[in-house]
């Protein structure tokens, strides 16, 4: 773009200037005024006491549905059944989708045991459409496929669990749970008849025995029933991957000894993670993704180690993971993998060069995290770097000139932001030494979570900018270095680069 002396001319190249101009000096400002890289983060307080559902009490466990037995009320405190065709057909689809091919997780079933009954404090709804499908199968099999294998009473509503072992359209007249419980069955029956029954009864009740699971998330005798089933309602501690995943090193029901000195240190250690993944410097250098993808963002480093594919929406894939995991490995190893995987990423953070060709990549939407994760596995950091340099050198090879390019063709803007970006981290990167870091955080979500560094914003139409010959010369004097890392030529860009 830049040769020498020579006029600026094209209106990339004009972009590229104004946008360095503009995001170096704000860089320049961050840096004096120390708001990044030095961490910085704002923790929520009241995260720490969403983890009270985390106790030594706690058993948990994968079940196949089939395997589902015994005694389940639902307590006084509980609204009656009322899911709709929508998430009856859901559950339905998702159950299908399977094909025998995979393992899949519904979400969890919260129970906690009272005698020889249990009380379910979360999850009526998906139990109670897994009965009625139990129910539908038997009956449409002429008792072939077996009779659910677990009951469902209620503690207010006697009439509903007769009703259930026969589900009489007649009497959906009689209150709001019969009617529920109807329309839920007729849902049942429609969606099998858009099928081959035969063939899709056999295979949904294989499916239950084989491959379709729940979370069975047993608290103990001493939780607060009432307590902990308004809060998981409220959503002030949901089931996410994370706490799953935590659940698991804090639970009582082990096949392996852990000592509770062990399980404190893991759950302090593990707080400690989440409070330093809240640093927005840390989180954005390594992900695109806002708090609303994330609920806890510890779970992107356990989406890692699954290894969970970008488009699976499964949405306990990850916990899934380290349940077939722990079959193999135990406890320990498994948390010594999740430390090393949080270190590997605060070096990578850590570190100036690859801090900015990471997060280049990442921001640029080159790479995911995880592709990047893949490559550095049983890397030397050389050969890692190596790596990270091609896929740099891929991000902005175009077919022509970079003076080819156009702000007003819509095809080329694309290209011209990743072209920006990197020239804007690279000038960040070479001028700032060691004591300048691009701010990728800023760079994506700006103040209050809105995007300020946009090309339209950078290219405004109507903006200012240097508008005398001497305000160029006196910028470029400044920013030499910078503008010969663009070149006419894509190749000399690309080696000038390395």
């Amino acid at each position: 773009m830049y040769d020498g002396g020579s006029m600026l001319k094209n209106k990339v190249e004009i972009a590229v200037i104004k946008c360095a101009e503009e995001q170096i000096m704000q860089a320049e400002l961050a840096e004096k005024t120390g708001t990044f890289p030095p961490y910085e983060y704002s923790f929520d307080d009241n995260w720490e006491r969403r983890q009270d559902n985390m106790n030594s009490e706690i058993k948990l466990d994968t079940k196949l549905v089939g395997d589902i037995k015994g005694k389940f009320y639902v307590p006084a405190y509980q609204r009656g059944y009322r899911w709709g065709e929508t998430e009856v057909v859901r559950l339905l689809d998702d159950i299908y989708s399977t094909e025998g091919k995979r393992n899949y997780c519904l979400q969890p079933v919260v129970v906690r045991k009272n005698g020889d009954e249990y009380e379910l404090i979360d999850g009526q709804q998906r139990l109670t459409t897994i009965y009625l499908i139990y129910r539908f199968m038997n009956e449409e099999s002429f008792g072939f496929i077996d009779e659910p294998r677990f009951t469902l009473s209620y503690k207010t509503r006697e009439k509903s669990e007769e009703f259930l072992k026969s589900i009489d359209d007649s009497r959906k007249e009689e209150n709001i749970d019969f009617w529920f419980l109807c329309a839920a069955y007729e849902s049942i029956k429609n969606w099998f008849s858009r099928r081959d029954k035969k063939s899709t009864l056999t295979n949904v009740n294989k499916y239950f025995d084989e491959i379709v699971k729940i979370i069975w998330y047993e608290v103990g005798e001493s939780e607060d029933a009432i307590g902990l089933f308004t809060r998981l309602n409220i959503g002030k501690i949901p089931l996410t991957n994370a706490e799953l995943v935590k659940a698991m090193f804090l639970s009582k029901d082990k096949d392996e000894d852990v000592d509770k000195e062990k399980q404190e240190e893991i759950s302090l250690q593990w707080d400690n993670m989440e409070k330093e993944l809240h640093n927005d410097s840390l989180w954005y250098f390594l992900t695109n993704k806002t708090n609303a993808d994330y609920q806890t963002r510890i779970d992107l480093v356990l989406d890692l180690i699954s290894g969970k594919p970008a488009d699976n929406r499964e949405k306990f894939y990850t916990f899934f993971k380290f349940d077939e995991m722990h079959k193999t490995k135990t406890f320990d190893s498994i948390w010594r993998n999740i430390q090393q995987t949080f270190l590997v990423l605060k070096d990578w953070h850590g570190n100036h060069e690859l801090y900015h060709k990471i997060g280049y990549l990442i921001a640029s939407g080159m790479l995911t995290l995880q592709k990047i994760f893949d490559l550095s596995i049983d890397k030397t950091k050389d050969t890692f770097k190596a790596s990270l340099d091609k896929y740099i050198m891929e991000s902005i090879k175009i077919k022509n000139n970079y003076s080819d390019l156009s702000y007003e063709k819509a095809s080329d803007r694309k290209k011209i932001t990743t072209l920006l970006l990197l020239f804007n981290v690279e000038s960040v990167r070479r001028n700032g030494e060691h004591s300048q870091w691009f701010p990728f955080d800023k760079y994506k979500f700006g103040k209050d979570g809105k995007v300020t560094w946009s090309l339209e914003h950078i290219h405004a139409q109507q903006s200012e900018g240097l508008r005398t010959q001497e305000m160029w010369k006196e910028w470029l004097s400044l920013h030499i270095p910078s503008v010969k890392t663009v070149s006419n030529d894509s190749d000399e860009l690309i080696s000038d680069y390395k």
